[in-house]
């Protein structure tokens, strides 16, 4: 990883100064680094060392951001990861702007790997997380979405770079077919499981230890699993007010409706539906050798459960 953060400090240089700042800015807040870590551990557990996987673990990670940049700008954010996001700190404009940046820098790097294959995976993935963004944006203040079109927006706009990333390392080991599909079902399978218990925590966590403002998901108008099983599971008072509340992306009743949504158990299906899928990874992964990665790759998936922020 400090490799990884080399070739991300070497490439964020501009000849623009506010691109490289507001760059800075979003990288140097931390983050948890999943998806770049992914990459690296796949590469080896499957024994592959060549200095291309640095290369390609940073260029997920631009994609990343970009993508965060464009949130937030998007969902009229404010706070990420404990402080003022890019938008707040340096304007719309400025992030959309450094958010292309980042995404055109990270095809230049792309082709550093001179593999067609490693930019189709990129390619695809990039595009099918616009789609994501998109499909999202259509379902803000849809109070009748279920579960299917919920897991439908994840799985494009969140799990599909963690998908592509540990492709990416099947690819650049040389595995077979199998190999590289049981990677990347690992890593769109971690992937949803990490978006789902990111969304049980903005009715369940702390939001000194989130970096972010409970309740952000409802102030968006975003249906989000924990509201659609306390939709399900609520009597129609309850479910009259939640629908009320993401039609109209109020927060006045978030005290009652996260009591809601704790009282009826939708905190418990959401948390099992996150626990099925981080099982998807590990059975997913059975085909890979035994090793300190492929280990890791099992207590990644089986701690994401556990995590609160």
């Amino acid at each position: 990883m400090a490799q990884v953060d080399a070739v991300i400090a070497q490439r964020l240089d501009s000849a623009v100064p506010l691109v490289g700042e507001v760059s800075r800015y979003i990288i140097s807040a931390g983050g948890k680094r999943l998806r770049p870590a992914l990459l690296l551990m796949v590469c080896g557990a499957l024994g592959h060392t060549g200095a291309q996987r640095f290369n390609l673990a940073a260029v997920v990670e631009f994609i990343h951001t970009a993508t965060l940049l464009h949130d937030d700008v998007v969902d009229e954010s404010t706070l990420r990861r404990g402080r003022a996001t890019a938008n707040e700190s340096f304007g719309n404009p400025a992030s959309v702007l450094v958010g292309d940046f980042l995404y055109s820098r990270a095809f230049q790097m792309m082709l550093d790997a001179g593999q067609m294959r490693i930019m189709a995976i990129l390619a695809e993935a990039t595009n099918v997380i616009a789609e994501g963004e998109v499909l999202q944006l259509m379902n803000m203040h849809d109070a009748s979405l279920d579960e299917a079109a919920y897991l439908r927006v994840i799985r494009s706009k969140t799990a599909k770079l963690f998908e592509a990333s540990a492709r990416l390392g099947a690819v650049l080991a040389g595995a077979d077919s199998t190999v590289e599909e049981a990677c990347a079902t690992y890593g769109q399978a971690l992937g949803t499981a990490f978006q789902v218990i990111d969304d049980v925590l903005d009715y369940d966590g702390d939001a000194g230890e989130m970096g972010k403002n409970l309740g952000d998901d409802l102030r968006e108008g975003k249906a989000t699993l924990p509201l659609i099983a306390a939709m399900e599971r609520g009597t129609e008072e309850q479910r009259a007010l939640i629908r009320h509340a993401i039609e109209t992306g109020g927060v006045g009743e978030l005290d009652r409706i996260v009591a809601i949504v704790r009282d009826t158990g939708a905190l418990d299906v959401t948390r099992d539906a996150a626990a099925a899928e981080a099982r998807r990874a590990i059975e997913a992964i059975a085909v890979l050798p035994v090793n300190a990665y492929s280990q890791g790759m099992h207590e990644l998936a089986s701690q994401l459960l556990g995590r609160r922020h």
